[in-house]
């Protein structure tokens, strides 16, 4: 057999400096989609104000963006497998394109929810699982696919610490919507750069989409991260609306389990392969991913409220403060490749959880009521490298776990982790902070603590990973 055959597909069809310029938009969308996620924390009360509207109504168009992203995430993956993978991701960067122009020009609340949270949830969910598929197929080596996961991990990274910061900066001197603007031409630079790329290696085989899957995956995720996103005014012990949302959830997924047994008895493509929950290394890198997730946004929530009530913040100094927490995912997302080339994902995986608990401790002893800015320095920075460490690592250890021919159901399967576990730190730590908001409850410090429980969860399930066979 000659080298030629040896290469993988990937390989042979694009070569190195064409797949290089691919990573530019997909880095640029991934930041653009995460940005979009946290921005609007800081604008709220300008665009209530700028809309007649209310604070809540503004609050529900950001919910909707998130129920929306992630309940389509899964069937999102899977059309990249029927319309192509490049073209999937056009057509993700077009829809939200659009939904950002809507936005901008929004007279009301209702042509803001329809472009914000309909349109660019519905292109997040597109464009989003073929930035990993595309990565995973198109580079084939550990070190180099590890390399390109660390840019566009630390573009998520970045656009979640970030987007406070730059939302702030925007609204405070330009307005609220020049930041749906400024998105709209990223994404047309973005489509530009992808329309000039070289064509990336396609599935094999094409099968029909399976709608009936598609639907109740979407409801059950919706009705469950509704559930969650519901906590934070609720509080867990809500039977009515939290346990009703999350126990219908459950429900319609285990029906969606059944759908895809019975679908693949059959002898039908289902939506999701049920091989995929059978494998120990996915199962246990989607756990991480959850938690890391929860670990990342549970953690700038509470810095970010405990500034702005508690040290009396803007939105531009909140971003400014979690400044540190953004060069520590950079940094160690930048160092993604060389540290996969020495050490193994298992290892980067757990190390990461390891220095972000290391992280909270520094907060939890440092921070006091001096208001001092350098007390958040050390704790934030560490807290920001475990987290950048980890996040390229675990993406690598779900991806590479399957074959090409699976890669478009398990890079959607990865993205609802994610979004999932985005979804419950904020939650968990908002119903903490009601919880323990009587006085003496200490309601940061004890979201902190609970964090660094969860950091534990994840450290062992990064510890139960297989150790790397020694040759």
């Amino acid at each position: 057999m000659t080298d030629e055959k040896q290469r993988p597909a990937a390989d042979r069809s694009m070569t190195e400096s064409a797949a290089r310029a691919f990573v530019v938009p997909l880095a640029l969308a991934q930041f653009i989609a995460s940005y979009a996620a946290s921005n609007m924390s800081v604008a709220i009360s300008s665009i209530a104000d700028d809309l007649g509207t209310t604070i809540g109504g503004v609050q529900l168009a950001i919910t909707l963006f998130t129920l929306t992203m992630a309940s389509l995430m899964i069937p999102g993956s899977k059309l990249t497998d029927l319309w192509g993978r490049k073209r999937c991701f056009l057509i993700g960067l077009c829809i939200y394109g659009s939904g950002a122009v809507a936005a901008a020009f929004a007279p009301g609340l209702p042509l803001l929810i329809v472009g914000y949270s309909l349109l660019e949830g519905v292109g997040s969910a597109l464009m989003i699982p073929p930035i990993y598929i595309l990565i995973t197929v198109i580079f084939s080596e550990t070190s180099k696919r590890a390399r390109y996961f660390g840019v566009v991990s630390a573009s998520a990274g970045l656009g979640a610490a970030a987007g406070p910061l730059i939302g702030g900066f925007i609204t405070s001197w330009i307005g609220w919507r020049a930041s749906f603007l400024a998105q709209a031409l990223a994404v047309g630079y973005a489509i530009h750069r992808t329309r000039r790329a070289a064509d990336p290696p396609e599935a094999a085989d094409r099968q029909p989409f399976d709608v009936t899957g598609a639907v109740l995956s979407a409801a059950g995720l919706f009705a469950i991260v509704l559930g969650v996103q519901m906590t934070g005014s609720h509080g867990w012990d809500s039977l009515f609306p939290v346990w009703t949302s999350l126990a219908l959830g459950a429900l319609i997924l285990y029906g969606f389990v059944r759908h895809l047994h019975a679908r693949e008895h059959a002898g039908r493509e289902p939506l999701l392969a049920t091989r995929l929950f059978r494998s120990k290394v996915s199962n246990l890198g989607l756990a991480t991913q959850l938690i890391q997730w929860l670990t990342l946004q549970g953690g700038f929530f509470v810095i970010s409220v405990f500034l702005q009530r508690v040290w009396g913040y803007d939105a531009i100094g909140t971003g400014l403060m979690l400044t540190p927490a953004t060069v520590g995912i950079l940094a160690a997302s930048a160092a993604a490749a060389r540290m996969a080339a020495r050490r193994s994902q298992r290892t980067l995986v757990a190390g990461g959880f390891a220095v972000s608990f290391l992280g909270t401790a520094l907060l939890l002893v440092f921070v006091r009521e001096d208001p001092s800015p350098w007390t958040f320095v050390p704790g934030l920075l560490i807290l920001g490298s475990g987290v950048g460490v980890m996040l390229t690592a675990s993406v690598n250890v779900v991806q590479s776990a399957f074959g090409e021919q699976d890669q478009g159901e398990i890079s959607g399967l990865s993205r609802s982790a994610s979004n999932l576990g985005s979804s419950l730190g904020v939650a968990l730590v908002g119903s903490i902070m009601v919880a323990a908001s009587q006085p003496d409850g200490r309601p940061y410090a004890l979201s902190l603590v609970v964090l660094q429980a969860i950091a534990l969860l994840g450290l062992a399930a990064a510890l139960c990973l297989p150790r790397p066979s020694r040759r």
